[in-house]
């Protein structure tokens, strides 16, 4: 009899899940990576003012305050990391987390559900027999792609031909070694949320001129500073259902993408379980937890002239708008996620 192919992890349908006694307690609610006005980089707990409730608007004429965050380890629970009562100014945030701060990003695909489920007008799909995935699908990117709140993406010469695009996402970050977890465990080992902008590539993630036969992600969203993260990082702690949260993406002040974090198809706990299966997932990794209004792919088979097809239906990012609208020097992306905040990039090209 052959095993079972996976024996820790919880295969039904995701469901809501409460807080488990064992989630993380960190001695931080929000964190902000920042500049001083003396400019020192530093981290710190904001001063939040009673009328600031979205630190991603924050200027240098706020003038914004925080407690200086000693410690090397940003989840440690032991005491060992503390908030003093040393306060700063602050004159520009940053991202929450630097590149070294995360050994690997793992990202999600086809993952909100009414944008693989609702598809009853787009009969090419329908007639092809889309059903939802069993199980996500799953992706990577470099530590390399993460990039700060408020400062422009830069999109590189490969890459500038009317294809590069917007994901705005929920980002978990993991704030101990989890492997083999439960789906019941699984919301424990996440120390933070924060907000997270997946840059594509669409040419060469799908072109089968550039990408190949098989559609082609790893490469078309592994560029640098391909992965804004921010404003901050808002403890687990403060949150206690991910699925409530409500995540837009704003581009040139137009909505693009609006959806509630409930509208996944595989949930934060779910995603945390699988993705330790067999695997490591090591303190401080990312994982971007999918896009709503995002792209999906459809894959199979042509069984008689053996060729793999593609069929895809964009709804909400650049690709899915007629006519396209791609992002171009200049461009202003706004991710806003209720109780985070705003991750805001502007965009250049190299």
């Amino acid at each position: 009899m052959n095993a079972p192919l996976l024996t820790n992890f919880d295969q039904s349908k995701p469901r809501s899940r409460t807080k488990n006694p064992e989630d993380m307690s960190l001695p931080w609610k929000r964190l902000i990576r920042f500049i001083a006005t003396d400019g020192r980089t530093l981290r710190g707990e904001p001063i939040l003012p009673a009328s600031t409730t979205d630190l991603g608007f924050i200027t240098e004429s706020d003038k914004l305050q925080a407690r200086m965050i000693e410690g090397d380890d940003l989840y440690d629970t032991t005491g060992k990391t503390r908030v003093t009562d040393e306060i700063v100014s602050v004159k520009t945030i940053l991202g929450p987390l630097a590149q070294a701060d995360v050994p690997i990003l793992r990202c999600v695909g086809l993952n909100y559900a009414k944008h693989v489920i609702n598809i009853s007008t787009v009969s090419i799909v329908k007639e092809a027999g889309r059903t939802p995935p069993p199980f996500p699908f799953i992706f990577f990117k470099p530590n390399t792609t993460i990039h700060d709140h408020g400062v422009p993406v830069v999109i590189p010469q490969i890459a500038q031909d009317s294809q590069a695009d917007y994901e705005g996402e929920l980002c978990l970050v993991i704030g101990r070694d989890a492997k083999n977890v439960s789906t019941e465990n699984a919301l424990s080992y996440v120390a933070a949320y924060t907000v997270g902008n997946d840059i594509s590539a669409r040419k060469l993630q799908r072109d089968p001129s550039l990408a190949g036969r098989v559609p082609q992600w790893g490469f078309s969203k592994g560029f640098d500073t391909f992965a804004p993260l921010g404003p901050c990082l808002i403890a687990a702690s403060e949150i206690s259902d991910p699925s409530k949260l409500l995540l837009k993406t704003i581009v040139d002040g137009e909505i693009r993408q609006e959806e509630y974090v409930a509208d996944l198809l595989f949930d934060c706990a779910y995603l945390v379980s699988y993705l330790s299966q067999g695997t490591t997932l090591q303190k401080g990794s990312v994982i971007m937890t999918g896009t709503p209004g995002g792209e999906f792919h459809l894959f199979f088979v042509m069984f008689f002239a053996l060729e793999l097809v593609e069929l895809t239906c964009l709804l909400g990012v650049g690709a899915s708008l007629l006519p396209p609208k791609y992002l171009v020097p200049g461009t202003q992306m706004d991710v806003v996620i209720d109780g985070i905040g705003t991750l805001r990039n502007g965009v250049v090209f190299d």
